[in-house]
This record gives structure tokens, C-alpha cells and sequence, in this order.
């Protein structure tokens, strides 16, 4: 790719900005059927659950759309966050320790004060302690969707912090999916996955690079996995670590890196078709006549708070406090007053937290049905009072100047301040 090319990040987010579109489409058309559609709510139920195939894994049963799309399509996206995280990690935002700073401390802030404030409010029930992790995860495709929306009137220094504060949020969520949420592990079938892993790693180090030979290892671990009692999707990241990559400092990516031509060709993918139909599935709740009062239910109620007051809180809290002490610097172009609203922005967990939220109350429908609830609440409410904010908030008087400077940066160097 030359110089001249469009940078592979203003393509991410471009990408990622309307897939969140789509998500949002999606996620409102499976509400509408479920509730405005006469019988969609059966149609929507049995549409997903009804079986579809084999039982690939005797614990799961047979295979229905839902199966698929959760742990099957959902892999696919996992294999593109791990493939996200490990370019930004050897080559992109995240290369150094000075610019991992902000991101880390923003990211583990806006993790702990939500899982907190949900403990608080809904600790009180056992049962509801295992949705701790819920209000815990950002959705960069439905947050940058929302900037999408104010065009130029956001600084490309803000879209910046709030992807990157999203990748570390996504690395946070998928530790916390593999720790807290597996299942009882077949130790034969985990070997397999181990041994699965170690030839992809194997292939590496001997140089093989043809995108096929990892997308083959990926599909033999994700069943493996699938098959041992950890989540499947996690398939996904472990194969993305073992993908060769090679850095390119100062260009925009390389086109004979076997990470970079997996990215370019699965995200789209990902992006406009795995995640919304994930929405679709996932997001179809039926929403009770008095929603006030379903609101207020512990469950819902410590999923919202945790989303839209403990996120905001924590976030700005943590970038106020890191930017004082001077740990790090206060990204250029960006106001506190937009800082604030991209902190709100990051409420929107969506995504992650409807995917968290099936995984904590596998064994409770009721409760993942609440959960979804307090998820769509918690986030059209950080989604809403961040979009206002950033919309009326007064821009840097340097906007205009500092936004030629970084747009130019970007495409020349497929970074900023590379």
C-alpha cells in the first residue's frame, strides 16, 4: 500500500462506523418483529432456537441458529478483535508503553467501577452476582457508529482514544469471558485445541504465511474448543496471536503481512454481516408494558447503572486523574467537555454485554431476557446523552488546524504521531 493510499486505520473506522449503523438497524428490527409483528415473537423464538443440526458437542445439544450465530459466527468476530488487538500491540496505537498508557488506565477504570456499581446494586440476590461482567464492555462498532453521526465535529484524537480504550476493553472482556465463564472442560478435548495451537504457532516460526493454512487451524480449534468446554469464540483470539505479522513502522500496513491481508479480508465480514446478525438474534426482547418498573428491577437496574453512570464516572475519573499526575497527556484537539462525552459513549456496551449477559445466565432465560433489558437501556441512554453532549459541546479553537494536521498524519503514516 503507498503513501497515498487510504491508511488502514481511516478505513477501520469507516468500516467500523457503518457496521455500528447496521448493528443498530438490526438490534431495532429484531425488537419491532418480537414486539410490533402479530406472532413475530413465536416466529423470532422458534427462528432461533429450533434445531438445525447435529450436536457437535454433547453439552450444547443439538445445533440451533441461536448455537450458530453465538458460538459459531461469533468466532469470526473474535478471530478479527484478536487480529485488531495484535496489530495494535506490535504495530498500531498500542506499540509503545508511553502511548499504552492512557488507554489501560481509561480501560481498567471503566471496567471495575461498572462491575462494582452492578455488584452493589443487584449483589444482594447469589444468582445475580454472575452478571457482574455485563455493564463491564464497550461496543466500538455501535460507539463509533455514534460519532459517525457528528461527521467532522469530532476530533479524530477523540475517535482515536475511544477505539483504542474499546481494543484494551475487548482484551479486559475476553479475560474475563475465559476465566469466569467456562464451563466443565473435557481434558481430551482441550489437548486437542492445545495441540492445534502449537502446530499454528509451529507454522509461524517456520514461515508459512498462506492466509488458508490459519484459517484451517483456526476452524480445528474452534471446534476443539467448542467440543473441551471453553467458549468457543475464544478460538478466535488464540489463533489470531499465533497469525505472522510483520511491522511496518511509518506505512500504513504491509501487504504480503499474513495479519494484515486476514484483517482487510475478513472485517467486512465481521463488520456488516456476523455482528448484525448477532444483533438480531441477541437483542429481541420483549419489552414489558410497564417498562418503568421492569427498569427498576435489580438485575436490569445494576446492568444500567453500571453502563451509563460507571462508565462515564470511571473513564473521565481515570483520564482527569492519569492526565494530572502527569502520566500522560490530554489528547490534542480534544476538549474535557468531549473527553466527558466520549466517556458516556463508552456506556454503550451492547455487543459484548448481550453476549456476556447469555453466557452469566445460560441456565436462567428469565434473567438473560432482564439482562437485555438493562443492556439496551444502559447503553441507548449513554448512546443518547453522549451524542447530545458531543453535539453542542464547544470545539478546541484550534479544531480545524489540528484535524488537517492529524487527517494528513494518518494517511501518511497510517497512524497518528508515529
Amino acid at each position: 500500500m503507498s503513501a497515498s493510499s487510504p491508511s488502514i486505520l481511516r478505513g477501520f473506522l469507516a468500516s467500523e462506523a457503518a457496521g455500528g449503523v447496521l448493528l443498530i438497524a438490526a438490534s431495532v428490527a429484531a425488537i419491532l418483529v418480537v414486539n410490533a409483528v402479530p406472532g413475530g415473537a413465536d416466529w423470532y423464538h422458534h427462528a432461533l432456537h429450533g434445531p438445525v443440526g447435529p450436536a457437535l458437542a454433547p453439552a450444547l445439544g443439538p445445533m440451533t441458529a441461536h448455537l450458530w450465530i453465538n458460538d459459531g459466527a461469533m468466532a469470526l468476530f473474535f478471530l478479527v478483535v484478536g487480529l485488531e488487538i495484535k496489530r495494535e500491540w506490535v504495530d498500531g496505537r498500542l506499540a509503545s508503553w508511553d502511548r499504552r498508557r492512557l488507554p489501560f488506565i481509561a480501560a481498567a477504570a471503566g471496567m471495575m467501577l461498572p462491575a462494582l456499581l452492578h455488584l452493589w446494586v443487584a449483589g444482594g440476590e447469589p444468582v445475580l452476582k454472575a452478571g457482574w461482567a455485563i455493564p463491564a464492555a464497550t461496543d466500538i462498532a455501535f460507539a463509533i457508529g455514534m460519532l459517525a453521526l457528528l461527521g467532522p465535529r469530532v476530533p479524530i484524537a477523540l475517535k482515536l482514544l475511544l477505539t483504542t480504550i474499546a481494543i484494551v476493553d475487548d482484551m479486559g472482556a475476553i479475560a474475563i469471558i475465559a476465566i469466569a465463564y467456562t464451563a466443565k472442560l473435557d481434558p481430551v478435548a482441550l489437548g486437542a485445541a492445545a495441540v492445534v495451537l502449537t502446530a499454528m504457532f509451529g507454522m509461524n516460526r517456520a514461515g508459512i504465511t498462506a492466509p488458508a493454512a490459519y484459517l484451517l487451524g483456526f476452524a480445528l480449534l474452534w471446534y476443539a474448543m467448542l467440543v473441551s468446554g471453553v467458549h468457543a469464540t475464544l478460538a478466535g483470539v488464540l489463533a489470531a496471536m499465533a497469525v505472522p505479522i510483520r511491522a511496518t513502522p511509518g506505512a500504513p500496513d504491509a501487504p504480503d503481512s499474513t495479519l494484515h491481508r486476514l484483517e482487510h479480508r475478513l472485517h467486512p465480514w465481521s463488520a456488516f454481516l456476523v455482528v448484525p446478525v448477532f444483533g438480531f438474534a441477541n437483542a429481541g426482547v420483549a419489552l414489558p408494558a410497564d417498562m418503568a418498573h421492569a427498569l427498576l428491577a435489580p438485575l436490569p437496574l445494576g446492568i444500567a447503572a453500571g453502563l451509563f453512570l460507571g462508565k462515564q464516572v470511571g473513564i473521565f475519573a481515570a483520564i482527569r486523574l492519569a492526565v494530572a499526575a502527569g502520566i500522560a497527556a490530554r489528547p490534542r484537539g480534544a476538549t474535557w467537555v468531549q473527553l466527558y462525552a466520549m466517556a458516556m459513549l463508552c456506556g454503550i456496551g451492547f455487543t459484548m454485554s448481550l453476549f456476556i449477559g447469555g453466557l452469566a445466565f445460560a441456565d436462567h432465560p428469565a434473567l438473560i431476557e432482564q439482562a437485555k433489558i438493562g443492556v439496551l437501556a444502559g447503553s441507548l441512554l449513554s448512546a443518547m446523552t453522549g451524542l447530545l453532549l458531543l453535539r453542542f459541546a464547544p470545539p478546541d479553537p484550534l479544531h480545524a488546524q489540528i484535524e488537517r494536521e492529524q487527517a494528513a498524519e494518518i494517511d501518511r503514516d497510517g497512524d497518528v504521531a508515529r
